[in-house]
């Protein structure tokens, strides 16, 4: 009786065990092809650009297009026409998209860290539960909407400005663009900042109180330093999004492809470039369509490189502070 029993309850033991291993086992295989979706959808893009990007290269040489200092695009249909070959050196294009996002960061850095420290270090609970939805929110306004105010309120106002002191200052520029693109940047940066602060052990803070410092030195010399890696993190996303920006660009800053770093005069940037050659019927033999082809491939390349410099500098800042 006893060995029948025994013989049931290790069958059900089994059968318990099997079920158990099949359903890890469905998980697992879940989790991978999730995994999978996103790196074959990576490799897809990148194989797409490169394709295109290389019948680009084909018909532009590549160090024209690297290192030319004109961009015009503007092919004609027959090889007779006159302007039948266009400049397609993605220096200006590139100029522009680097000024543009270096003055958004100037303003949206300081600004977010800063509101990062008070809301994580300074603000009470009450104050902070009013002040961190109202600038998250700024992140959920459309981006039409800061061109709309880019170009109807900073653009004149810094147009009067500069009329004011005698110097002219263009109806489109990089500095209108760049600034109200600092303002939509600064929840990326005080959000995910101030969540980086408050993973900081509380044993830390602790410990430099106790050791007799301020609250400002325990700011600057402990909490900071500790959460560097996760604040660069938020950088690298603004700086991804000010590169990737285009609605901005195209109603603030125009469309005119000019290699200057003068952030009072119109400029472009790439991504407003890609939409502009996109636009429309057009043939996909054509130089000028399959530029944009290789100016997303230049961008990709570009994007990753800060990754790779964003990774090397939190890497050498954790080993100094291991």
């Amino acid at each position: 009786m006893n060995s029948h029993f025994d013989a049931s309850v290790d069958l059900n033991l089994r059968h318990a065990k099997r079920s158990t291993q099949l359903k890890e086992l469905a998980i697992k295989s879940v989790l991978i092809a999730s995994s999978l979706v996103a790196i074959l959808t990576t490799i897809g893009i990148v194989l797409s650009l490169s394709f295109e990007a290389f019948r680009f290269f084909g018909k532009i040489p590549f160090f024209d297009f690297l290192f030319g200092l004109d961009w015009s695009p503007q092919t004609a249909i027959r090889s007779d026409q006159v302007g039948s070959s266009g400049a397609f050196g993605v220096v200006p294009l590139l100029t522009g998209t680097m000024l543009i996002s270096f003055i958004a960061m100037v303003v949206a850095t300081p600004l977010g860290l800063y509101s990062a420290v008070y809301l994580a270090e300074y603000a009470k609970p009450k104050t902070r539960n009013w002040v961190k939805p109202m600038l998250e929110l700024l992140a959920g306004i459309p981006t039409v909407v800061y061109g709309f105010f880019a170009a109807l309120v900073v653009a004149p106002i810094i147009r009067s400005m500069g009329s004011g002191v005698g110097f002219e200052i263009s109806s489109e520029s990089a500095m209108a663009a760049g600034l109200v693109m600092g303002i939509m940047l600064i929840p990326f940066i005080s959000s995910l900042s101030d969540d980086v602060i408050n993973a900081v052990p509380q044993a830390l803070r602790d410990a430099s109180y106790g050791m007799g410092a301020t609250q400002a030195e325990t700011i600057t010399k402990v909490v900071l330093p500790a959460a560097t890696p996760g604040i660069m993190g938020s950088l690298l996303l603004a700086i991804s999004r000010a590169i990737g920006e285009t609605m901005i660009v195209v109603m603030a800053a125009g469309l005119a492809a000019k290699l200057s770093l003068n952030p009072f005069e119109a400029v472009t940037t790439m991504t407003v470039q890609i939409v502009t050659l996109l636009t429309g019927d057009q043939e996909f033999d054509s130089a000028k369509t399959l530029a944009a082809f290789a100016i997303a491939l230049y961008l990709l390349v570009l994007t990753l490189g800060l990754n790779i410099i964003a990774l090397k500098i939190v890497d050498n800042y954790k080993k100094k502070y291991a």
